[in-house]
C-alpha cells in the first residue's frame, strides 16, 4: 500500500481535523471552506481529515446533506493546489454497511485512507473488527481511539494488537485523553505482528508534546514513537503546529535546547486546548471554540454549529483571549493575516 501519501503518513505530519465553514442560515459556506483547506495546505500541514468529529457528524443527515459536497470541495482544492504528498482522510461512522458506503464515497473522490469512528452502538470488539476488515476492503483504515466523553469506549489491548494486524491498517490515532489507556494501546499496536507497517498518531489533544517526545520500547527492544497528530486542536493555529512538530523531531534527535521548548510548551498547549476545547464546559464548546479561533482570524465569518445549541460555553471565549495572550508562540494570526485575502479569492 505504498504511495506519496501513505509513506507521508508513515513518516509523520500535521494532520488538522478539518472544520465546516457554514454561513448565518447554517448553509455551507464554500468559500470560506475552501479558504480553509488552502489554509492547511499554505502552513504546511502534511495532510486533512474531512467528515470527521471537528466537521460535525451532522453533515451525514439527509435533511442535511453535506457529506460528499464537503469531502469533494476538500479533495478538488487539494489536488489542484497541492503541489505535493498531501494526505486525504475522510472520515467514516456507523455500522458496516454506512461504513464501507462513506469508504467507497471517498475512494471514488481519491481519498487515501479513512478515520473509522468506534462510536457504534451496540457493537462489540469482534464487531467492530470485522467492519474495519469490510472497510480495509476499499480503502487503506486508521483506527480511532476516542474519548468517551465525546462518544468513545473502552477498547482492549487484545483490540488495538488484532487492529494493527488487519492488512489494511495503515495508522492508529489513539485519543482517549487517558494516560492509562493511551499507553496501553501503545503497546498493544507496538507488538502486534504488522507493528511496523502502522504508523501512531496521537489524538490526544490533551498530551500532545507528551505524546510526541515519549518513547516506548517493545518486547524486542525497540523503540516505537507517535509520528504525528491528527487533531482538532490542530485545525487551528496550524503553522505553529508544524513549527513544533519540527521542534519535537530536533528534540529527539537530541538537541538540548529543542527539548527545553517542548517540555516547556507541553502545559503550555494543554491549557491552551483547555479553553479551545471547553475542558470546564465538559467539551460541549469544543467544535464552536475552533469556530472561535478561525473566526477571528477571518478564515469564518461566524461560529455557527449545524445544530443551533452547540455554542461557546460562558466564559469559553474568554479564556481563548487569555491563552492566545499568554502564548505568542502559539498562534499564527500574522501567516494568515498576510494570506488571507488570497485564500478568500
Amino acid at each position: 500500500m505504498s504511495t506519496p501519501s501513505l509513506d507521508a503518513l508513515a513518516h509523520g505530519a500535521v494532520i488538522p481535523a478539518h472544520p465546516l465553514a457554514l454561513d448565518a442560515s447554517r448553509k455551507l459556506d464554500e468559500r470560506r471552506q475552501r479558504a480553509l483547506t488552502r489554509y492547511y495546505l499554505a502552513s504546511g500541514a502534511g495532510g486533512a481529515a474531512v467528515a470527521v468529529h471537528t466537521t460535525q457528524f451532522g453533515i451525514r443527515e439527509p435533511q442535511v446533506g453535506l457529506f460528499r459536497p464537503v469531502l469533494e470541495l476538500a479533495a478538488e482544492t487539494i489536488r489542484a493546489e497541492a503541489g505535493r504528498p498531501f494526505i486525504k482522510i475522510a472520515g467514516a461512522c456507523g455500522y458496516t454497511a454506512q461504513a464501507v458506503s462513506e469508504a467507497e464515497t471517498a475512494a471514488e473522490l481519491g481519498y487515501d485512507a479513512v478515520l473509522l469512528s468506534p462510536a457504534v452502538p451496540g457493537a462489540d470488539e469482534k464487531g467492530l473488527l470485522e467492519r474495519a476488515r469490510a472497510v480495509g476492503e476499499v480503502l487503506p483504515v486508521i483506527g480511532f481511539y476516542l474519548q468517551e466523553a465525546v462518544g468513545g469506549r473502552y477498547l482492549s489491548p487484545r483490540f488495538w494488537a488484532a487492529f494493527t494486524d488487519l492488512p489494511s491498517t495503515v495508522a492508529v490515532k489513539i485519543a482517549p485523553f487517558d494516560r492509562y489507556r493511551t499507553a496501553d494501546a501503545v503497546r498493544a499496536v507496538a507488538g502486534a505482528d504488522r507493528a511496523g507497517e502502522v504508523a501512531l498518531y496521537t489524538g490526544n489533544d490533551d498530551g500532545i508534546i507528551g505524546d510526541l517526545l515519549t518513547p516506548y520500547e517493545t518486547a524486542g527492544g525497540e523503540r516505537r514513537w507517535f509520528a504525528g497528530g491528527l487533531l482538532g486542536q490542530w485545525a487551528v493555529w496550524t503553522g505553529s503546529a508544524v513549527s513544533l512538530l519540527d521542534d519535537v523531531r530536533a528534540a529527539r534527535a537530541g538537541d538540548h535546547e529543542a527539548m527545553l521548548r517542548c517540555l516547556a510548551r507541553g502545559p503550555e498547549l494543554t491549557d491552551a486546548n483547555s479553553a479551545v476545547f471547553d475542558v470546564r464546559g465538559a467539551f460541549r464548546g469544543c467544535i464552536a471554540g475552533v469556530h472561535e479561533v478561525l473566526r477571528r482570524q477571518g478564515l469564518l465569518e461566524g461560529t455557527w454549529c449545524l445544530d443551533p445549541a452547540e455554542t461557546l460555553s460562558p466564559g469559553q471565549a474568554d479564556e481563548i483571549t487569555r491563552v492566545a495572550a499568554a502564548y505568542p508562540w502559539l498562534t499564527d494570526d500574522a501567516f494568515v493575516a498576510e494570506h488571507l485575502d488570497d485564500w478568500l479569492s
